[in-house]
């Protein structure tokens, strides 16, 4: 497995075309790999996310069992002559992690639910779209992905105290784009939403979340979302 970071230069207009298309983007990182990356069920696979930390900051993070090639990256949406891209092998920080270890995170997800309207209504996936379910969403997915969120007891004078998760949640999007199916050559529209999560976690089962960091964590990973990363809490 491999991690990899290129900062986009978002003054070119290809980099802006490929900021707004998921789906470009999606075509762009997989044209990174010589070989055909593919995937079986929950296992490794190529991951990306995008780091919008201001308007002219953006950084790509990649994921990916095979190490990429980002040279069309730098041609089309970086600095050619003085940009780059930075590659590390990912598998021994996995090899280290451990239970009871405390990390900072992030997480670009894809929070949705299944819902029926009506009785004898199939299912329908919904977006998360208020900050307390997306909250939920995660809590709910934590351990299992092998991780619990750290609390914090926020004392009051004379009385017990209030917890809180360490937990962030923002950069909400709603994306909107059209997506050609190959089986057919038709093309459908495809609407979602993904947020951000920053936070403070602990490591319970290493096993899964490892599985987590590699195979992603909940739906669209396709289009920039489930790619979590881990960084020291210090």
């Amino acid at each position: 497995m491999y991690l990899t970071r290129f900062r986009v230069n978002a003054a070119r207009p290809e980099a802006r075309r490929l900021l707004s298309s998921p789906q470009g983007m999606h075509a762009a990182v997989l044209a990174s790999f010589a070989e055909r990356v593919s995937h079986k069920g929950n296992g490794p696979r190529v991951l990306w996310r995008l780091d919008r930390w201001t308007r002219s900051e953006v950084l790509l993070y990649v994921v990916s069992p095979s190490r990429p090639d980002l040279t069309h990256f730098v041609e089309q949406a970086g600095w050619p002559t003085t940009g780059g891209w930075q590659t590390a092998p990912y598998e021994g920080f996995l090899a280290r992690l451990t239970t009871g270890d405390s990390w900072a995170f992030r997480l670009t997800a894809n929070p949705v639910h299944n819902v029926r309207r009506q009785p004898g209504e199939c299912t329908k996936r919904t977006a998360h779209t208020t900050c307390q379910h997306q909250t939920k969403w995660l809590l709910q997915r934590q351990a299992d992905a092998g991780f619990s969120i750290l609390e914090r007891p926020i004392p009051r004078p004379g009385g017990e105290g209030d917890t809180f998760y360490q937990l962030l949640v923002h950069g909400h999007q709603t994306l909107a784009f059209r997506k050609l199916d190959e089986a057919n050559g038709t093309r459908h529209d495809v609407r979602l939403t993904s947020v951000t999560y920053d936070g403070r976690l602990r490591v319970t089962d290493p096993d899964a979340l490892r599985r987590t960091l590699t195979g992603g964590l909940g739906k669209a990973k396709a289009y920039g979302c489930g790619l979590m990363t881990l960084a020291s809490a210090e």
